[in-house]
């Protein structure tokens, strides 16, 4: 348009700022991504080699592993871009959906939790406004998404897909909280 109209290099300017754009976005992701590994195995979530360091304080194998899953997820765009592109793409969205579900949740459970064991708003260093308007209407509107992806055709691989991922996820962490359970009486009897 804005070449049609006589402003030279008007598409270079504008693909320029969004090759930024998503360059940026793209680097963000894979800190956070890197981060969240380094986070998960110090948890003991994950195996202890996410949680190494380099001198400099880079955990590079929690990057480079999500450096390879962005890679293999670009190229799944374009080797099967109306199968595996569309279920990660779904189950990438679906998770966005239920994190804000699970903090919408979370904030009206620690609210709750909060004043019943016998401490005051004043105690908080934030408050959220007009609460509990604020986190009902996020969790309803956040399930109403979820609801409407069952009745549209095109992205009810979402929930074929994010469903069963969220509950993969929620036994994974099941089952890594329960073999610390076992494991934490066996080191306090080597301790003994």
């Amino acid at each position: 348009m804005f070449e049609r109209i006589g402003i030279p290099y008007a598409a270079d300017i504008f693909n320029f700022v969004i090759l930024t754009a998503i360059l940026s976005a793209a680097n963000s992701g894979l800190y956070a991504s890197g981060r969240m590994l380094w986070s998960l195995s110090n948890e003991k979530t994950l195996p202890a080699c996410f949680a190494r360091l380099t001198r400099c304080g880079i955990p590079l194998i929690a990057i480079s592993v999500s450096m390879l899953g962005g890679l293999l997820a670009l190229a799944s765009s374009i080797v099967a871009p109306d199968t595996v592109y569309v279920a990660l793409s779904a189950i990438s969205g679906f998770a966005v959906v239920a994190v804000w579900l699970s903090i919408c949740a979370s904030h009206i459970a620690f609210r709750r939790h909060h004043l019943r064991s016998g401490r005051s708003l004043s105690e908080l260093n934030y408050r959220a406004p007009w609460f509990p308007f604020t986190p009902i209407a996020g969790f309803l509107l956040c399930l109403l998404a979820c609801i409407g992806l069952a009745f549209d055709p095109a992205q009810r691989i979402a929930l074929w897909c994010g469903l069963p991922f969220v509950a993969m996820c929620y036994a994974g962490y099941y089952f890594t909280q329960r073999q610390q359970t076992r494991e934490l009486p066996e080191e306090l009897d080597n301790v003994t």
